[in-house]
């Protein structure tokens, strides 16, 4: 009888790490999803980054916005 990596390099369908949320994904295949994992944690920590500025300046929109209306209702 071979080691256990000998029969998982056979059978790689049987090395619970080749398996993902219930799905074969191959030898490299958890790898491969982590990774992309990773990608996608970066590019939301990204769109946060962004959204937060969008508001921002926003935010100064509309406080300019204000300010104009109340001096055209003061009539300065």
């Amino acid at each position: 009888m071979g080691e256990w990596s000998d029969f998982f390099e056979d059978f790689p369908e049987e090395n619970p790490a080749n398996w993902v949320n219930g799905v074969y994904v191959g030898p490299n295949g958890a790898q491969l999803h982590r990774d992309h994992q990773a990608k996608v944690e970066a590019a939301r920590a990204n769109v946060a980054v962004e959204q937060a500025r969008l508001d921002s300046t926003i935010a100064k929109i509309i406080a300019a916005g204000k300010e104009r209306q109340r001096l055209k209702e003061n009539g300065g």
